[in-house]
């Protein structure tokens, strides 16, 4: 399981012209879900976005995490992030998970995360043609692989 987490001061997501998801201070998640993943993935990855300490201290300093700063979390599903790009220019999604097994776990990570920053997240929809809108603060990006924990 790979998640990029964006650290904004906005975020939103639009379905057919309809914002479905929209925060302001906090993380957008872009999160694509591989074949081998499972639940301990969701859980490892849940616990270290919540525990991610990337916003400033009084000394401006990364030194605190979502719930230190109030801060929301907007998830969207992007299998995208499993494109391998080895051979020739037209990239190749067979390592991305399919619906059957992506979405439950999709469903795991959006009440994990819910759960480990004790609130409700915005999210998008699976599978849907989304326009996602962003005002990076930092920027900070962080890249994280649930499969490279040491």
């Amino acid at each position: 399981m790979i998640a990029v987490i964006q650290r904004v001061s906005q975020a939103s997501v639009t379905i057919d012209n309809q914002v479905k998801g929209q925060i302001e201070k906090g993380f957008l998640i872009l999160l694509g879900i591989t074949h081998t993943d499972t639940r301990d993935d969701v859980e490892w990855l849940s616990k270290k976005i919540v525990g991610m300490r990337i916003f400033g201290d009084h000394e401006d300093k990364m030194n605190l995490d979502l719930a230190a700063v109030g801060g929301d979390i907007l998830l969207i599903s992007q299998f995208t992030l499993h494109a391998s790009t080895k051979k020739g220019n037209r990239p190749s999604f067979i390592e991305a998970a399919r619906p059957e097994v992506a979405i439950p776990l999709y469903e795991a990570m959006i009440a994990q995360l819910s759960a480990d920053l004790g609130k409700s997240i915005q999210t998008g929809e699976f599978g849907a043609d989304m326009k996602v809108s962003l005002l990076n603060d930092g920027p900070v990006t962080i890249l994280i692989d649930s499969k490279n924990r040491i």
